[in-house]
């Protein structure tokens, strides 16, 4: 004998559960196990949705990459995503499973002109649709073409400037544009660009660290002040040897950073409020910000007074770190010291083995780092 309960008393009154009782007993009389179908209502209720179209799958793994990123990157991977989406609304009613190789080829093959967003593109559908296989989202027949397509050929032609591919340049600021460069930019850019700036010069880190500094980040310690930027926010993070990257803070960089900290917004030291919304200042608004100085730039070509164009020419971030790195090769810093400055890994072989720090020496280094570019600008402080 098995028991089935109908309900509740007072609120289900003697009639309603007369009428459910008739209701169960005819459903047993046709060979139905109402234990059993309310056992499998639940489970259906309880099991996860599985999407029906591109869409709804995409819009799981936005809410599966929120869970594991930082909420900065995983809104720019969702900002690509469904920008795609918009543009392709074939492709986004299409069921997961349903997706020839045809249309996938098609999607990218377009995106050709713009290699650099095809591939990133590329990259986050194959992890999407990786995701979705694991997590039952997508049938397990469904093939994955994101991951074979356009392997290998989506690539950079460099930079564009007036319409034009430039290539890629290599590009070290000499010390006579440092010269020219630093007393200008500390006269013309905005507070948040020039801080940004300096420290990409006195520390070598990369702009994605510089400009996603928090104050939980930053510490004193027994010798000195130090940044330890996580090991998970980090380009090589995939890598399961990649350990946290330790910055000394010496001089002006660590004025910078304590005032910054000292005015930080929910925790970021670079955060921007233009329009009334408070966010984090991203490396690619600082990118911007510096090419809108360049005379190519259409913004200034139309600005008109001395001191609005930047007099130094053709450079970018990702310059200001390779000319801290030559500066530190030019005061013959070692090395392997250098490299660790700048948070490049060691080679295979040599990181299996050579387990030090070089915290001391770091800092050491650092140090010189920042009294040659107080040289470099004539002790302009």
């Amino acid at each position: 004998m098995k028991q089935v309960r109908l309900g509740h008393w007072p609120e289900m009154s003697l009639s309603d559960a007369v009428s459910a009782w008739g209701e169960k007993r005819d459903g047993r009389s046709a060979g139905v196990d109402p234990a059993a179908a309310r056992k499998k209502a639940a489970q259906a209720k309880s099991a996860p949705a599985v999407p029906t179209t591109v869409r709804e799958l995409l819009e799981s793994f936005r809410d599966h990459l929120a869970g594991l990123r930082q909420a900065e990157g995983a809104a720019r991977a969702w900002s690509a995503l469904e920008r795609m989406l918009d543009e392709e609304p074939v492709l986004s009613k299409t069921a997961p499973h349903d997706v020839t190789r045809a249309q996938a080829y098609e999607v990218l093959d377009k995106r050709r002109d713009l290699p650099a967003a095809a591939k990133k593109l590329r990259a986050l559908l194959g992890q999407a649709w990786d995701w979705g296989l694991d997590a039952g989202k997508i049938d397990a027949s469904a093939h994955n073409w994101w991951r074979s397509l356009l392997k290998g050929q989506l690539r950079s032609k460099g930079k564009i400037i007036g319409g034009e591919h430039v290539g890629f340049q290599r590009r070290v600021l000499s010390q006579a544009e440092l010269k020219k460069l630093l007393p200008w930019a500390r006269a013309n850019m905005s507070q948040s660009a020039l801080d940004g700036l300096l420290l990409y010069l006195y520390t070598g880190m990369r702009g994605v660290e510089i400009f996603a500094l928090r104050t939980e980040y930053v510490a004193q310690e027994d010798d000195g002040w130090w940044i330890t930027f996580p090991a998970h926010l980090l380009k090589m993070e995939r890598d399961a040897d990649t350990v946290d990257h330790r910055v000394p803070l010496i001089g002006e960089a660590l004025e910078i950073v304590q005032r910054r900290m000292a005015g930080a917004w929910e925790g970021w030291l670079f955060y921007t409020g233009r329009g009334g919304k408070y966010r984090p200042y991203h490396r690619n608004t600082f990118s911007s910000y510096v090419y809108s100085l360049m005379p190519d730039s259409a913004k200034a070509k139309r600005r008109a007074g001395e001191g609005l164009v930047c007099p130094v020419v053709g450079w970018s971030p990702h310059d200001l770190r390779r000319t801290a790195r030559t500066l530190l090769g030019a005061i013959d810093c070692p090395e392997e010291v250098g490299e660790a400055i700048i948070g490049h890994k060691q080679r295979v072989m040599v990181a299996s083995y050579n387990l030090h720090t070089y915290d001391a020496q770091k800092r050491l280094w650092v140090e010189r780092l920042h009294q040659a570019l107080r040289k470099i600008e004539g002790n302009f402080i």
